[in-house]
């Protein structure tokens, strides 16, 4: 949990950063985004100064609440899928994962001015593991054999759009992605069309 910078951090100053991000975790996660950062840091035990040295801005802060939460729950649900021996288990695992906590974070994620910017490495990182995933899957057979790597961002995008407009963004994903892991199975008899692009 490094937020911004890169640099290994010594044991006190990782500390401060974890407690710093686990108490912004609840605060918001309680009253919202809009907690002011002093209340934070009092929360967290650390003066305001040591919180702004390690997360200089808000979107710093809201980015490593985002990485710990990856690191916690979606991380593990990648490498368990990479090597699960059923690959439609892992499909789906991995995707109910991502999205169960994209509807966690879903205030969080709101907030951040750019989140498409700040997430990317985010996203790129589950996206390239996913396709592996599904491409086992595909190679068992239990995905369909003309879904293509380039579709899997796409599919990912669409089920988190689904956060914005569900009454319940916390279970309101989970009908659309059964009806989107339905269509990723085999044995279907309308082809998928063409990619925009392809020769």
């Amino acid at each position: 949990m490094t937020g911004s910078s890169q640099r290994p951090l010594r044991v006190d100053a990782a500390r401060n950063a974890e407690l710093i991000v686990r108490a912004a975790w609840r605060a918001f996660a309680e009253s919202g985004t809009e907690v002011p950062l002093d209340e934070i840091a009092k929360r967290a035990g650390v003066g305001v100064a040591t919180l702004y040295r390690r997360f200089p801005t808000k979107d710093d802060l809201l980015l490593a609440i985002l990485e710990w939460r990856y690191a916690e729950h979606i991380q593990p649900a990648v490498v368990n899928g990479l090597v699960d021996p059923d690959p439609w288990h892992a499909v789906v695992s991995a995707l109910e994962t991502a999205l169960t906590m994209a509807a966690e974070a879903h205030s969080v994620i709101k907030s951040v001015r750019d989140p498409g910017h700040l997430l990317s490495g985010l996203k790129n990182r589950f996206i390239a593991d996913f396709t592996t995933i599904v491409q086992r899957a595909q190679e068992a057979g239990v995905v369909r054999a003309d879904l293509r790597a380039s579709d899997l961002p796409m599919v990912v995008f669409m089920l988190i759009s689904t956060l914005r407009v569900a009454p319940d963004p916390v279970e309101g994903w989970r009908r659309s992605c059964a009806l989107l892991l339905a269509g990723l199975r085999p044995g279907s008899d309308v082809p998928l069309p063409e990619a925009i692009g392809d020769c």
